[in-house]
């Protein structure tokens, strides 16, 4: 019996033994080995050997990627507004010694290092600033905590700040004033449209009024070349008249003295308002002598017709010389 109990300890020890000595570090893992109390090398993924009761498993440090939730906390900007702001932080352990023994709990040291100088970066913003370079504060933060968390073998990849929330009567005065200066640009955008219609109408007019100027100029050009042209057909029917008298025709006097008579009476019988009309008594002696060179006009023709169709006398035989 003792020697069974016996038995049984031994293997229990050589099982603990042997489960002390072989160790497999999964993946996404690294283990640090201790000597004696003393960091001595950094097992990576895989299978190790360790020397029992002398080689311990120190720390067991995760080297995938980690996100950290920056608790909100209420920031004062630059002109004394209050803001509630709050963040995300991605990094990843490069050296896994450094991250177990350089710092003695790594995610709250990153954490209070990150609501610091969150505190600093908006602190140096007004409140328009801080709400509208965001991408910039991050950019900043970046920055300074990748360098302050360096010896601890840690890469920061990103900082995000997920919410900046000023007070309630802040945003509405903001949104008050988002109103006001809205409807300040639809006036001026208005008032820029009335001033842009009155110049096109201006220029407007100003061109009916240049081409009805060039269509009245044109006009009266055309007016007084036509008077000018009716002048020269006077002058030309008043000069045959005047050869036609001095060859002794008294009918052709006749016929002109009575075609101004009868354009003096048309315009008098065309007036506007006329209804009663009073003819002078030599208005017949003159529609007469109408008359009567209308019929010496066509006695005229009819001679000159006959002659034309009476038959010619033969041609007189030639003498024999």
């Amino acid at each position: 019996m003792d020697i069974l109990l016996l038995a049984i300890v031994i293997g229990g020890a050589a099982l603990i033994a042997l489960a002390k000595t072989v160790r497999i570090v999964p993946q996404g893992y690294e283990w640090t080995v201790q000597q004696f109390g003393r960091y001595t090398r950094t097992l990576s993924p895989g299978f190790h050997i360790l020397i029992p009761g002398i080689q311990t498993i120190g720390r067991k440090v995760n080297m995938m990627e980690q996100v950290l939730e920056i608790p909100s906390q209420d920031v004062i900007t630059k002109d004394n507004a209050v803001v509630r702001v709050d963040g995300v932080v991605f990094f990843s352990v490069l050296d896994a010694a450094k991250a177990a023994y350089e710092v003695s709990n790594l995610e709250q040291a990153t954490i209070a290092l990150v609501m610091t100088n969150i505190r600093t970066a908006i602190g140096s913003m007004d409140l328009d600033e801080s709400l509208s370079k965001r991408d910039e504060i991050n950019a900043k933060l970046l920055r300074v905590v990748d360098d302050a968390t360096h010896p601890w073998g840690i890469k920061v990849n990103r900082i995000e700040l997920k919410d900046i929330q000023p007070p309630r009567d802040l945003v509405e005065s903001m949104a008050r004033q988002m109103k006001a200066e809205r409807d300040k640009r639809a006036a001026v955008l208005e008032a820029e449209g009335a001033r842009q219609s009155e110049v096109l109408r201006a220029e407007g007019e100003k061109q009916a009024a240049i081409l009805e100027a060039e269509g009245k100029r044109e006009a009266a050009y055309r007016e007084a070349e036509a008077r000018e042209r009716l002048a020269e057909a006077e002058a030309r029917a008043t000069a045959l008249v005047s050869e036609a008298i001095a060859k002794g025709d008294i009918n052709a006097l006749n016929y002109f003295v009575a075609v101004k008579y009868v354009d003096a009476f048309k315009a008098v019988a065309t007036a506007p308002n006329q209804r009663l009309l009073m003819l002078p008594v030599e208005a017949t002696g003159v529609l007469g002598s109408l008359a009567g060179i209308a019929e010496l006009a066509r006695a005229a023709g009819a001679g000159a017709d006959a002659a034309r169709t009476a038959p010619q006398p033969p041609p007189r035989p030639r003498e024999a010389g």
